[in-house]
């Protein structure tokens, strides 16, 4: 019975020691929670969004590893505000009004790698706001109204990795603003207000892998705009409307294996540009008014994988477009003007794995009869070309054809030149000729004009070639006269017509000859052929012409002489005289020492005395 009571005790005594032990341990698991917060004493995270705080909260355990304080009203960040959570990690701070960061705003945050300030007020990052960071590795600063990054503004942010400022009104980036950023790998910017690409600035960035620029306000990408970024492997160009060429050398020294230009106004393929790109594994043209792609002009990128230019103003793509690339897997031409594409345009169509070709103005005939045959193997992403410009197959998906219908229904029609007759002009030099070169064919034909030496013609010139298919001779001229060959072609063949032109100059209005008869002849009065008149001169009719007019010209002279010779007499009582000498040729030769090259013609010498 003792024994019994002996053991009921010690159970009782046991229960009591085991519930005192477990009270300090239930105390020490539930952790205060700031109001208007929800926490994890877990992952050791409070979450204060949407709080409608106006400062930091208080109670605030010195380990917290992650606050949330989005979507509040805090305005001010005070010196050292956090400095009693040396432990945190993750700290969000955007979708607030705050319009003000003092210096040393975040100093005591010795632990904190991520930091997101997006879509706040702020207008400037005052140099030392971020001063204490050494460990952030992402900051978020877009969204905000920041118009200018000061020299030395990231320098304490010396393993930074991500910097997104992107949705600013960034007017200037100073050249050291970046200067400390050693480990950036990414960067967002917002170039709206820019008026030069902050090339200075981006030059100490020597290990950025990743950069986006959005609305820059350019018309034209300068040369070297990216220089010193060796090591850059992904640009992105977007939401550039004011964009519409890239300068020769604006993408040298890049070793890039993404680039994407997107929402601008590029009108053609920036080919010079991209020429030295050779590691270039993706490339987006996509939304640019780009309404060709040439022949044989992007064989340099010969690592290209990926092309996309969708919803662009595409209406043709050439023969031999995508001749050299041969590792070419991924083509999106979605939401343009096709209508068609051609397998002569790669360089091989089975290494093709997918193609987007939707939402374009496709004819089904027998361009497209290898994309039919390859429809099974081929991606075709989430819509289905469809044929739109053909009556018979208006609105026919690829995949309804069947194996057995496929020969009849894409077909094509040899070209026909319907007026055989032949073209035979002749016209009087100046008059304008126009041949007609009428022709039909299922695809339509392309038409070119050949000239007599068989160079094709240009729509523009003299002799131009229109765009109706008909050829023009404007104010023909001799040299014209020629056979022309008019060429017209389709994926089924070729035909050709041959029109000839025959041009007479004007006659000469005047039909007078110069003759030759011996070592000099002139035309004479004696009627030659064609009643016209010859007039002819010898050596004694010259003599006697030159001797006529010395004797006039001597008479004009003799009388002037006389005029002034009277005219003196009668001035007054002061004699004038006239004193005439002649020197004779031969005194003047005497006189310079005789024999030599030295020659002088007689002269007269007139004195007024």
């Amino acid at each position: 019975m003792f024994e019994g009571i002996a053991v009921h005790h010690w159970l009782c005594w046991g229960a009591l020691y085991l519930l005192a032990a477990a009270v300090p341990s239930m105390c020490a698991g539930r952790r205060s929670c700031p109001q208007l917060c929800q926490c994890d004493s877990v992952l050791l995270e409070v979450n204060c969004s949407a709080g409608q705080l106006s400062a930091l909260p208080d109670g605030l355990q010195q380990d917290t590893r992650v606050l949330n304080l989005t979507h509040n009203k805090i305005k001010t960040l005070a010196r050292q505000q956090f400095h009693a959570l040396p432990q945190l990690l993750d700290l969000d701070l955007s979708d607030n009004v705050i319009v003000l960061m003092e210096a040393e705003a975040f100093l005591g945050l010795q632990s904190l790698t991520t930091l997101r300030l997006a879509r706040n007020r702020l207008k400037i990052v005052p140099v030392g706001a971020l001063a204490g960071l050494s460990r952030l590795k992402l900051l978020d600063i877009g969204g905000n109204e920041i118009l200018v990054f000061l020299d030395f503004t990231f320098q304490d942010l010396v393993l930074l990795q991500v910097l997104e400022a992107a949705g600013n009104d960034l007017v200037f980036v100073s050249g050291q603003a970046f200067a400390g950023l050693a480990n950036l790998q990414e960067l967002r910017l917002d170039g709206r207000n820019l008026t030069a690409v902050p090339t200075e600035a981006l030059s100490p960035l020597d290990g950025l892998r990743s950069f986006r620029f959005r609305r820059l306000g350019l018309a034209s990408l300068p040369n070297h705009s990216f220089r010193h970024l060796d090591r850059l492997k992904e640009l992105r160009i977007s939401d550039c409307p004011s964009l519409e060429e890239l300068s020769g050398n604006s993408l040298f020294g890049l070793n890039l294996t993404s680039l994407a230009i997107t929402h601008a106004k590029l009108s053609a393929v920036p080919y010079v540009p991209l020429h030295h790109l050779v590691y270039l594994v993706r490339l987006d043209l996509s939304f640019n008014p780009i309404t060709d792609i040439g022949g044989h002009l992007l064989g340099d990128l010969l690592r290209l994988q990926e092309l996309r230019l969708v919803g662009g103003s595409l209406l043709r793509i050439q023969v031999g477009a995508f001749r050299g690339l041969v590792h070419l897997r991924l083509l999106n031409v979605s939401g343009n003007l096709l209508s068609t594409i051609e397998a002569g345009a790669f360089q091989s169509a089975d290494a093709l794995k997918s193609l987007g070709v939707d939402d374009n103005p496709l004819a089904c005939d027998c361009r497209l009869l290898w994309l039919v045959r390859r429809r099974l193997s081929l991606d075709f992403g989430a819509s289905r070309p469809t044929c739109t410009t053909s009556a018979q197959l208006q609105d026919w998906n690829f995949l309804d054809f069947t194996e057995a219908e496929i020969p009849g229904l894409l077909a094509c029609r040899r070209p026909r030149i319907l007026n055989r007759k032949p073209q035979e002009v002749r016209v009087d030099q100046g008059y304008t000729v126009v041949f007609y070169c009428n022709v039909e064919g299922e695809p339509p034909p392309s038409v070119t004009w050949l000239d007599p030496q068989l160079k094709a013609l240009s729509p523009v010139g003299r002799i131009r070639a229109l765009a109706n298919g008909s050829l023009e001779v404007r104010y023909a001229q001799p040299q014209d006269s020629g056979a022309y060959l008019c060429v017209a072609s389709n994926a089924a063949g070729n035909n050709s017509l041959t029109v000839s032109l025959n041009v007479r100059a004007f006659p000469s209005p005047l039909k007078n000859a110069l003759r030759l008869n011996s070592w000099m002849a002139f035309p004479t009065a004696s009627p030659g052929e064609n009643g016209t008149h010859e007039f002819a001169f010898d050596v004694k009719t010259l003599l006697i012409a030159a001797t006529i007019g010395f004797l006039s010209f001597f008479s004009s002279v003799s009388v002037c002489f006389i005029f002034m010779f009277f005219w003196s007499k009668g001035k007054g009582k002061i004699k004038h005289t006239a004193t005439i000498a002649y020197v004779p040729r031969s005194a003047a030769a005497n006189s310079k020492g005789g024999t030599g090259n030295y020659m002088e013609t007689s002269r007269y010498t007139m004195k007024l005395i």
